[in-house]
């Protein structure tokens, strides 16, 4: 019987020492590329980003018995993606980890969603016989449901408030909150906790036409429910909008790392 096991061929002289000039930097793109090839059987694109990995070390080439090559991360490969994963999380602040794990969370729930979205909403005019009042909106998570029928979508907004500061000057401003209420079927307030773990605020703070969430243990626990609005349609300006926006695509090994194992909805939102 023949021997079967993979030939590892010698790792790529470091790029400097073959050519006297600096390797070229790798960026997010690189990163991305070796975690796809970490996951996967390493069968070659033969590109740009795979000949940069292959000339810093990062990838190494395996000869199979056949003669054919897949390549193999190498444990400097490793390493960089850990340190990558590392800085990328410390990089989130703690009001982006949040919007991440709410949005996430949607995006498991079924939900077409989007973080920081520009919308124009409509807000009641100051006083009887003037005309409404158009602004924009910026929610920092809007979805809505994965239908073809137009009363289905299901609107809602999630606000998020990681700073007690924050969370009140908010609550001073109406006009903020009258604007999600007309975007979203429902609109969410989403507490973070302080430096301490307590909540930066208590549900009964949060006007009642408005749903509240807050952090326990690491988990997202429905303090008191969001009641739906009449507005379950969405103006041809918001789908015009929606249009040109890219929407979550889904969860990716970053976004699980700031979720973590606990890091689900204690409570249906969503619908």
């Amino acid at each position: 019987m023949p021997d079967l096991k993979p030939l590892t061929l010698a790792p790529t002289a470091p790029f400097a020492a073959l050519t006297g000039e600096p390797a070229p930097p790798l960026v997010r793109a690189h990163a991305r590329r070796l975690r796809e090839v970490y996951r996967s059987a390493g069968w070659p694109c033969q590109d740009v980003l795979e000949i940069e990995l292959l000339a810093a070390g990062m990838l190494q080439r395996v000869a199979g018995p056949a003669g054919h090559e897949t390549l193999r991360v190498t444990d400097a490969g490793v390493a960089w993606l850990a340190a990558t994963l590392v800085r990328n999380r410390a990089a989130l602040s703690a009001h982006e980890a949040l919007v991440e794990q709410v949005a996430c969370e949607m995006v498991r729930a079924g939900r077409i969603t989007w973080r920081s979205l520009g919308l124009r909403a409509q807000l009641p005019p100051t006083s009887e016989g003037e005309p409404a009042r158009w602004c924009m909106a910026r929610p920092d998570v809007f979805s809505i449901r994965n239908t073809s029928v137009e009363t289905y979508v299901d609107p809602i907004v999630h606000e998020i408030k990681v700073q007690r500061s924050d969370l009140l000057g908010d609550l001073r401003g109406p006009e903020k909150r009258a604007a999600y209420l007309d975007l979203g079927g429902e609109c969410w307030y989403v507490l973070g906790c302080d430096a301490k773990g307590r909540s930066i605020g208590a549900p009964d703070e949060i006007p009642v036409e408005c749903g509240v969430m807050v952090m326990e243990s690491n988990r997202l626990v429905v303090a008191r429910a969001a009641p739906r609005s009449a507005r379950q349609q969405l103006p041809f300006a918001v789908w015009v909008a929606l249009a040109k926006a890219t929407p979550v695509a889904g969860l990716n090994e970053d976004e699980q790392g700031l979720l973590g194992e606990s890091g689900q909805f204690d409570g249906a939102v969503g619908h």
